[in-house]
């Protein structure tokens, strides 16, 4: 390969973050410090020079940072971010002759004879012409400075040729601090390395690192068991919800049900007239994705809510499930946007042997694929306009990754605001893949990790680099599909167990309520994640007000959440070793507040160890008696150094939510 310019001798490699060589982009929220670290190297001896350049895709000019160097050619520079969407980010870096000439002046400057030595000598020659050499650079500065800054440059050029021209024993460094900075201000970019990629960052807002999602089924609302639920009910739940501490709340489809192949209570494959269907079983001849189904509301009943809802601090969130019942106006619109088997019917979503008659999956390559992409589109867009900014997608797996990356890329193009949730259990990669092509958020295999060393291994994946890059984990400890054996088994101290797990290992957490709070544990069948009476089914009707509930422990667990910002984030969690298998220990940090997490696994017995604390991360020094408050109890503790024992009821309760203090209550100075 000939070289377009032989001359630029700096290589720029290891750039960091960057997902896939590139193609993707890392994600940050607003307000982020974003951090580029690469290795930077020239050949010889020859110092070099870099910078991070970055902008806001909006902006046409370029900002600068000057690069630091760390180790073994590494080197770092950083910026925040403080506009929503799209930004680009590169490298530069050159040799750097000034930096260079300026170090090998210092030594030669320190290799000068001591005058009145046991060996005088004179002066080394070769300093004046070394003065020289400086003097031309700073020429060279002076012509790429402007106004006052080139004078400068000129006029110390001018000095170091005196200076050369002058006879003297012994030279002082000619060199002030002031003007190596100065020179830095104009480099020599004539030879300059670019590095091959102008990488982007795509920067969300705060919601979709830290929220609290709040699932219900609007139809189950109604304080009246003999009437569907409405808009209007779920209005009247606003201030119990938002009191309980959730900032999302989460509505399954609200779109017309289909007639043909009604689902009937427990999934049954026949129905009565009464029985309400699947809210996934989308569209009837009243519309289909841009209609709401008749018995909720309408839609100005519908903008009420939403208005409502952020008037309690909270945001809708809505259900996007691209499949349709046979009743959908697409069926007839578009028939070609469906899988059409050798008889001319339409294809329905099958798992062999399961059949769900009741909806019809979309071809993604349907010959019209374009029209299809446009109209999915146009769904989000229009609840978009109708101040919906967070979408939990169904099942985004089963569709097409492209269509994904371009969707998402359309959307956020205008508005760069609003948060994808993909529900979406399925393989690593896919689900990898899936974040990549732009979704904010994920589901995650939280429900299926429940051992310690399962949990452990699980976030100290998804917690780290380079997945926490572009994957924002979002933790359910159940849903209207999954009824784990941990939850039915394990009764009352097993909800409150996973409660706490899922509102701390996460910084987005969410759970299928009232089923929750309620502790509904009864699976279909034995063997089966599928509640009993399973509410995607049918109409329930719930005793909100039990005595039973887990509402205050809820309540209790949000508002730690919202008052401990290293709660916020994910990217200190740090596991503390424990000497039981069935206490797992954790801690979060960010700034001052420090939390530990500790958690007894099993909701049938007592469990007791040593805690084996890393101090380290906890800035505690060693030898340190220290003072820790719980804030599920409000019961304070003075630990010492880095063993201490904890022993948990589950029963009474399964965990602790430490808030570690600076120092113990006795040492702690009165306040003024």
């Amino acid at each position: 390969m000939k070289p377009i310019e032989g001359r630029k001798r700096v290589v720029i490699e290891e750039v960091e973050p960057q997902i896939d060589c590139g193609r993707y982009p890392a994600k940050r929220i607003l307000g982020d410090t974003v951090t580029v670290t690469a290795a930077v190297f020239g050949d010889g001896h020859d110092h070099v020079s870099g910078r991070l350049l970055y902008r806001h895709s909006s902006e046409a000019d370029w900002r600068s940072t000057p690069l630091s160097p760390l180790t073994n050619d590494l080197w770092s520079a950083s910026f925040t971010v403080d506009a929503l969407g799209d930004w680009l980010y590169t490298l530069e870096a050159w040799v750097d002759h000034f930096d260079t000439w300026s170090a090998d002046l210092q030594k030669r400057l320190d290799a000068q004879p001591i005058p009145g030595g046991t060996n005088p000598a004179a002066a080394p020659q070769d300093i004046p012409l070394a003065l020289r050499s400086g003097a031309l650079l700073l020429e060279q500065a002076a012509k790429r400075a402007e106004g006052t800054d080139s004078k400068r440059l000129a006029d110390e050029a001018a000095r170091l040729l005196k200076l050369a021209k002058a006879k003297s024993d012994v030279y002082e460094n000619p060199l002030t601090d002031e003007l190596i900075a100065l020179v830095a201000r104009y480099p020599d970019l004539a030879f300059a390395t670019r590095y091959a990629r102008e990488l982007h960052l795509w920067v969300d807002r705060e919601r979709a690192r830290y929220s609290t999602w709040y699932e219900l089924f609007p139809r189950s609302t109604s304080p009246d068991p003999t009437r569907h639920g409405t808009f209007a009910d779920v209005k009247a739940l606003l201030p119990s919800i938002a009191a309980m501490g959730f900032d999302v709340l989460y509505m399954p489809p609200i779109h017309p049900i289909g007639k043909a192949f009604r689902k009937g209570p427990n999934n049954s494959v026949t129905s009565t007239e009464n029985d309400p269907g699947s809210p996934w079983a989308i569209g009837a001849k009243e519309g289909g994705h841009k209609a709401i189904h008749a018995p909720l509301g309408t839609l100005r009943d519908f903008d009420a809510l939403v208005a409502a809802t952020r008037e309690h601090g909270m945001e809708i969130a809505l259900d996007i499930a691209f499949q349709c019942s046979p009743d959908h106006p697409w069926v007839a619109e578009h028939p070609d946007w469906f899988n059409i088997r050798p008889d001319g019917t339409i294809q329905y979503a099958e798992n062999p042997p399961k059949k769900y008659q009741d909806i019809y999956p979309l071809n993604f390559e349907s010959p019209d694929w374009r029209g299809l992409w446009e109209g999915l589109r146009d769904v989000f867009t229009y609840w978009i306009k109708r101040d919906i900014k967070i979408f939990r997608v169904d099942n985004p797996h089963t569709k097409a990754i492209p269509f994904w990356e371009w969707c998402i890329d359309e959307i956020h193009k205008k508005y760069p605001d609003v948060i994808f949730l993909a529900e979406a259990f399925t393989r690593p990669h896919v689900m990898y893949s899936l974040a990549k092509a732009g979704f904010s958020q994920s589901y995650t295999y939280f429900t299926w990790r429940n051992t310690k060393d399962e949990l452990q291994q699980y976030f100290e994946e998804i917690t780290k680099p380079p997945v926490t890059d572009f994957f924002h984990p979002n933790l359910w400890p159940n849903t209207p599909d999954i009824l784990h054996a941990t939850l039915q088994n394990g009764g009352r101290p097993a909800f409150m167990q996973r409660l706490v797990l899922a509102a701390t290992l996460g910084a987005n957490y969410g759970m299928y309520g009232p089923a929750y709070e309620l502790c509904e544990n009864v699976p279909a069948k034995p063997g089966s994640e599928e509640y009993l009476n399973s509410e995607k089914y049918e109409i329930r009707h719930w005793n909100r007000s039990a005595s039973n509930s887990l509402a205050p422990l809820v309540t209790l667990v949000n508002q730690i959440r919202r008052n401990n910002p290293a709660l916020h984030s994910d990217g200190t969690l740090h596991f503390h070793h424990v000497d039981n298998s069935n206490i797992i220990a954790y801690s979060k940090s960010s700034g001052d507040n420090r939390v530990l997490i500790v958690v007894n696994l099993d909701p049938t017995q007592e469990q007791a160890g040593w805690i084996d604390l890393d101090l380290k991360k906890l800035a505690i020094p060693h030898n340190e008696t220290f003072e820790i408050e719980d804030l599920l109890t409000g019961t304070r503790y003075q630990w010492h150094d880095r063993s201490n024992y904890v022993a948990l009821r589950p029963d009474v309760m399964p965990a602790h939510i430490f808030r570690l203090l600076r120092k113990p209550a006795a040492e702690t100075p009165p306040t003024p």
